[in-house]
């Protein structure tokens, strides 16, 4: 059996089992997650390039792009709409193969589910049906094709929103979906040198763009090799895959260990930010902050000048932690405040070093202050319960984008009368 049946028929079991609360809260959790980051994302200049871009190619369509009081055909939505969700970097990450799921999964989904007059819940369910598949996708290609270069985000992203936009309708079948996934493979594409750059939210509207086309051109009819994912020429060869199909073989579900941006930069930051907070108001001499080393070529930019590169560097990030400065939002790396005087001085005191003994989730910080050494860890992989999750993503999505917007959005996620993607779609526009 191909990879691409593999991925397929892993895709029609998950969405034919009973799908708990408990998986299904947790996307209900990303969905606000998302949709606020990319409420709060409409006047970035990336967002205002991408939806000007589509509107000039594409016209008049049937699904919703946020914040904007026009629809774009289901591809043109997808791609600004997951350009909008990563514009901010601060959307949710699954560290089991380090990409940014809900950004590529959902825009895909909910312009899949509008064309398809399908309901929220529908799309809900189609979604955690794509998370689990980029996931088991990221974990099949494995961590040498992150360390290749390539942004999982956008690869493995881009296999997970195809098989979720699939899905959505009802008269596509298992050797249509392969079929749809080996198309995919032709998509797939990111590089992490884009990181710092407006590329690197492009790359999650690629992705979701991707698989609207993958799965549009084989419902008309486009035929694709099954085995483009595997063999000497496929997708996982090509791309430093480590191919482990047993990945799509793992009983339960890897989707509610996804891990909600808490500080509006770079995951790979936010351990050493959780641990150096208790630092807050200490006189320090020096710092010392330990990660994995995979995260030193991705977000351990020494000296940044712009708010993009602010976002990806560890010693900028762990100085304002220390300072007290806010984090939580884009305004929080403006300029005036990364390049102030404090913040610079504290920053050029903190040194960055690798450990391989380190999990991608975790940090150690060294701090001298007062004359000795005080040693503190954190590890995102301690995911906290439900209710503590729910109540800071909260607090972040009102702090985004204000708390009557937030409730209402909320609300309509939780609405047990299950309205449509399109009424929920309806929420994040204008309103008249």
């Amino acid at each position: 059996m191909h990879t691409s049946q593999k991925i397929a028929r892993f895709a029609f079991q998950t969405y034919e089992d009973a799908l708990t609360n408990d998986v299904l809260n947790v996307m209900r959790l990303s969905l606000l997650d998302w949709a606020s980051v990319a409420r709060a994302a409409v006047a970035e200049p990336v967002s205002m390039a991408a939806w000007a871009m589509e509107q000039a190619n594409g016209g008049y369509g049937v699904a919703s792009v946020i914040n904007r009081d026009t629809q774009l055909p289901m591809r043109g939505a997808a791609l600004v709409n997951g350009v909008l969700g990563h514009a901010l970097d601060y959307d949710d990450t699954h560290f089991a193969h380090i990409g940014h799921v809900s950004a590529v999964v959902l825009p895909a989904v909910l312009a899949m589910a509008e064309d398809q007059e399908e309901s929220l819940d529908a799309a809900l369910r189609a979604a955690v049906v794509g998370a689990e598949a980029a996931i088991r996708t990221g974990l099949w290609l494995g961590r040498p094709h992150y360390e290749a270069g390539f942004h999982q985000t956008a690869t493995a992203g881009t296999f997970g929103a195809t098989v979720g936009a699939a899905a959505l309708i009802q008269d596509m079948n298992a050797d249509d979906v392969a079929q749809a996934v080996a198309l995919a493979g032709s998509r797939a594409g990111g590089l992490k040198a884009h990181f710092g750059t407006m590329a690197k939210p492009y790359h999650a509207g690629m992705a979701a763009a991707g698989a609207i086309e993958a799965v549009s051109a084989v419902s008309y009819g486009i035929e694709a090799n099954p085995a483009a994912l595997d063999g000497p020429l496929g997708y996982g060869a090509m791309h430093g895959g480590i191919c482990d199909v047993s990945a799509f073989d793992q009983g339960g579900y890897l989707w509610p260990a996804v891990s909600h941006k808490l500080h509006a930069c770079c995951h790979g930051t936010h351990a050493a930010i959780e641990a150096l907070r208790g630092f807050q108001g200490q006189r320090v001499e020096a710092v010392e902050i330990a990660v994995h080393p995979r995260w030193l070529d991705v977000c351990n930019i020494p000296a940044p000048t712009t708010r993009l590169e602010a976002k990806f560097s560890l010693t900028l990030t762990g100085a304002m932690a220390m300072l007290g400065l806010p984090l939580t939002t884009d305004q929080s790396f403006e300029e005036g405040v990364i390049l102030s005087a404090p913040v610079v001085s504290l920053r050029d005191r903190i040194t960055v070093v690798g450990d391989p003994a380190l999990c991608d989730t975790e940090a150690v910080v060294q701090v001298e202050t007062g004359g000795r050494v005080v040693t503190a860890r954190h590890d995102l992989a301690e995911v906290a319960d439900f209710d503590t999750r729910k109540a800071r993503v909260l607090d972040k999505s009102q702090a985004l984008i204000g708390a009557d917007l937030s409730r209402a959005l909320w609300d309509e996620i939780m609405n047990p009368d299950l309205p449509s993607a399109a009424q929920f779609m309806q929420v994040l526009r204008p309103r008249s």
